[in-house]
């Protein structure tokens, strides 16, 4: 069987910084985020184009004279596709086009083809769709003159609907069914979250700005082999494993799609209930790539939206990661609670981090000898059931010795009970002596 090549298409980048849309919490290597953004869809940039303009045009978005210019560099370069770094209106990318006489597309275009390449998993397919579709709902007519004609014919004459609004109805009944499959695979996750309570699981979510190092540190916290890739929204489906540290408590680590600066309003909404399942989360390991110009800035946005998901009250560690890039000694954050400092790719301050994780989750671990009287049976095959007991002894009385490792707040549950205790060595000795 032949496999057809997908073309790429020669591009050009517009980057255009317009001057009365600037908010004040731009980032610093604002056009570097957009470059790695376009080579992160795989295109074959030719050239590119960076200019400042006061305002945008209401017909075209770019200045008359930048356009000129641009024409010029589409000719030279034989690029076949634009891409603009801001939110083009409908009509403005129908001008440019008809301008350019190449297609055009701008930021939030550009994100929906990225994320649509990656959804691999049945929910992410879906997002992904309803993001497009709501995106494309709102400019049906771009390139679509004949849908304003008017149906006719026998059986086709009423009330006069238009193609274009069949069309828009059509959209709106597919939005329809899939906010209803959404749902109804988001109501399986919560019944899967409430499964995982009662089996005594903590559930640690790993969020963050997109490229963090989210994925490489949760490959190693994990032992798994997801996709970790130096580019933009190299994971877009969330992936939820169990640690592989014994050492550590009955944890769960999910993996979650990362943020990006000025996120398109179609996909918020359509992640929006991927990302409220962090609500069930028991704590948030904010990934921060502390060698980035733009860490602060980016921290802020995730924050930022946490915030606006009503996450502010679940625990959070924030990491500072790919710090053999660029040491703590030149970031004035330093030695804060809650915080740690590691490189998930040399594995540097992973024990740091895995013992902060613990303390917050179980208030630190317990390990050392236990005793538990003969009739504990149930409490000893209870511990057993929780991977708990590393090591055991019977004295020849049937009195049990275990060495176990558990959270210091679920040891809490178990010490009032009547025959269990905590010992040591001499403890154990001691009763072998007597007997």
């Amino acid at each position: 069987m032949i496999v057809e090549k997908t073309h790429i298409p020669k591009t050009l980048i517009i980057f255009i910084d317009v001057e009365s849309l600037r908010t004040g919490q731009e980032l610093e290597n604002i056009y570097g985020e957009f470059f790695e953004l376009v080579n992160s869809a795989g295109a074959e940039i030719v050239q590119s184009s960076s200019s400042k303009q006061k305002s945008p045009s209401v017909s075209h978005f770019i200045n008359k004279g930048k356009l000129e210019e641009i024409k010029d560099i589409v000719d030279r370069s034989k690029a076949e596709l634009v891409i603009v770094n801001h939110q083009l209106s409908a009509s403005q990318a129908r001008n440019l086009e008809l301008k350019l006489k190449v297609r055009v597309i701008d930021k939030t275009e550009l994100i929906l083809d990225i994320f649509a390449s990656r959804a691999t998993t049945h929910i992410g397919k879906l997002q992904v769709e309803l993001a497009q579709l709501n995106h494309l709902s709102t400019r049906l007519i771009r390139g679509w003159t004949h849908l304003e004609r008017q149906k006719g014919g026998i059986g086709l004459r009423g009330p006069g609907e238009t193609q274009l609004e069949t069309d828009r109805r059509l959209i709106g009944h597919r939005i329809k069914r899939l906010k209803s499959r959404l749902d109804k695979a988001h109501k399986q996750k919560q019944l899967n979250s409430y499964s995982r309570k009662k089996s005594r699981n903590k559930l640690v979510a790993l969020v963050g700005y997109t490229n963090a190092g989210k994925t490489t540190l949760f490959n190693s916290l994990t032992n798994s082999k997801q996709l970790a890739e130096d580019k933009l929204f190299a994971t877009l489906d969330s992936v939820t494993r169990k640690n592989i540290d014994p050492e550590l408590g009955p944890i769960l680590f999910s993996d979650t799609v990362g943020f990006i600066s000025e996120l398109p309003t179609q996909l918020i909404e359509s992640f929006k209930a991927t990302l409220d399942e962090l609500k069930s989360a028991d704590l948030l390991l904010h990934v921060v790539d502390i060698s980035d110009i733009d860490h602060r800035q980016k921290e802020k946005e995730v924050n930022q939206i946490l915030d606006e998901l009503n996450l502010q009250s679940i625990p959070q560690i924030r990491v500072n990661n790919k710090c053999d890039i660029k040491g703590p000694t030149n970031v004035e954050s330093q030695n804060k609670e809650n915080e740690v400092w590691i490189s998930a790719e040399k594995n540097i301050g992973i024990e740091e981090l895995r013992e902060l994780i613990n303390n917050d989750l179980f208030n630190g671990i317990y390990k050392g000898w236990i005793s538990l009287e003969a009739s504990l049976g149930k409490i000893r095959a209870k511990l057993f059931r929780m991977g708990c007991i590393d090591e055991e002894k019977v004295s020849p009385t049937g009195k049990i010795f275990a060495h176990i490792h558990i959270g210091q707040d679920e040891l809490d549950n178990f010490i009032h009970i009547n025959g269990f205790a905590l010992c040591n060595d001499k403890d154990i000795l001691l009763e072998t002596q007597s007997t």
